[in-house]
């Protein structure tokens, strides 16, 4: 059997629990044959299909209305190239188990987000990143896909074999075709030296052109209320020989980064009103520290603070002014903030729907406790963003459609093309995608 069928009770919600949906039936598919089989039945029968993965995109990218595909079940071949530093692996696979099979091997992946929860697919479909001026998103990393497309064609793209498919599919919303094995480059493990301070914004503006082109990746994180800001900068080394303390990791990113974060947040939604002294007692209390580390343990940390997100990729030199408004945003709202701003950089890419495509970019990304208000927060900075010519994260909340969307992506027409002949009956399409894609009745999306 390709699938099971579920109850319309048994629901799905995302990570951050702001997304929730049911589906009409469960795919579990065991292999692409499996996969090829659901597609061309759902073709059969006029049905619509949806793959969900982690849940960790705040938008409905991945609500079903009718059948959800879960590739959690899904089986190819597990392939480590040590000497080509290639590796093939089934889409499901999670990040932080891909982590685990590099290591084993003496690889990494170049570069990396700070969470690794994610989904193989669910990663380079929506374009996530992490931050280093001369490294793209996750999906530049790509050599090579397996997908099967609306009318249940098995697909093997690359630079050679399918080359606008291949430019189209690395980031793709999932719109093209249910992504089966992924081929990545990686490079041989390393490790980081890690760097984490306090100081000025007005300081780290001054000096970024300089931070960002001496070190293998910079970000820092803002703190509303404040003019103090957390900088983090991470730069290979030759060796572990400065290892953090295991009751270092447990203080900072464990019970200070998340329980007592997650105690602050709690009463900063009881009583609003403490908020700009939580935000100030938080940029005071992250001291100074260096250590090295594993590249993945670096780059990725414990999340356990559930909040909702925008982020958005601007020119980078656009990043000042959007900052300065930013800082105007949060001063004027009615209700307080109480997440700090993260601020990332990426080097230009060539992949059509990527929020880097031909231009280096600075990420800001805006966040809100659960259960706090967003929207007026989220829309004000979008419509900043949008004027300095921004391009939302499409995994990250926001509010633009597909007419506001195809001026700023200069091949969003050609990808259409491309999605049009994979899958002309839009058989992986939801209310989202015929949002911020077009092709289909456009209904509020949940996000708003």
């Amino acid at each position: 059997m390709v699938g099971s069928t579920a109850p319309l009770t048994a629901r799905w919600s995302n990570w951050a629990g702001n997304q929730r949906g049911s589906a009409t039936a469960i795919l579990r598919p065991g292999s692409p044959t499996d996969v090829a089989e659901a597609v061309r039945s759902a073709a059969a029968t006029g049905r619509r299909i949806r793959v969900a993965g982690s849940g960790h995109s705040f938008t409905a990218i991945a609500l079903a209305d009718d059948q959800r595909m879960e590739l959690s079940e899904l089986n190819t071949t597990v392939s480590v190239d040590v000497e080509h530093r290639l590796v093939t692996v089934p889409a499901g696979m999670t990040l932080h188990a891909l982590n685990g099979l590099l290591a084993r091997h003496c690889l990494a992946l170049p570069n990396l987000g700070d969470i690794d929860a994610q989904t193989v697919a669910g990663a380079i479909s929506t374009g996530t990143h992490g931050t280093g001026a001369g490294f793209g998103c996750l999906s530049t990393f790509v050599e090579a896909i397996t997908l099967v497309t609306g009318t249940g064609e098995v697909l093997h793209c690359s630079a050679d074999e399918h080359p606008d498919i291949f430019a189209a599919a690395r980031v793709s919303l999932g719109a093209l075709g249910v992504l089966v094995e992924v081929t990545l480059r990686c490079v041989d493990a390393f490790v980081l030296h890690a760097h984490e301070r306090p100081a000025a914004l007005a300081d780290v503006l001054d000096e970024l052109p300089a931070l960002i082109d001496g070190h293998d990746h910079v970000e820092f994180y803002w703190f509303p209320y404040t003019s103090r800001v957390q900088v983090k900068t991470n730069d290979r080394v030759p060796a572990n020989d400065r290892p953090l303390p295991r009751w270092r990791g447990w203080l900072d990113d464990d019970f200070l980064a998340n329980t007592v974060f997650a105690s602050a947040c709690r009463l900063g939604r009881a009583v609003p009103a403490l908020a700009p002294g939580i935000s100030a007692v938080s940029a005071r209390a992250l001291t100074e520290r260096r250590y090295t580390g594993r590249s993945d343990r670096v780059f990725c940390t414990p999340r356990r603070v559930r909040f909702v997100e925008m982020e958005y990729g601007l020119p980078r030199e656009a990043l000042p002014e959007a900052l300065a408004a930013l800082r105007r945003i949060v001063d004027g709202l009615p209700f307080k903030v109480l997440f700090p701003v993260e601020v990332r950089f990426t080097a230009a890419d060539d992949i059509w729907l990527s929020h880097g495509y031909g231009r280096d970019s600075a990420y800001i990304a805006v966040h809100q406790y659960v259960g706090m208000p967003y929207e007026p927060y989220f829309r004000a900075f979008e419509e900043v963003a949008a004027g300095l010519g921004g391009r939302p994260h499409w995994g990250k909340l926001h509010y633009r459609d597909a007419a506001s969307l195809a001026p700023a992506y200069p091949r969003f027409a050609d990808f259409l093309a491309v999605r049009d002949r994979l899958d002309p009956d839009h058989r992986f399409a939801n209310a989202h995608l015929d949002r911020v894609l077009g092709g289909g009745a456009q209904p509020p999306d949940a996000t708003t």
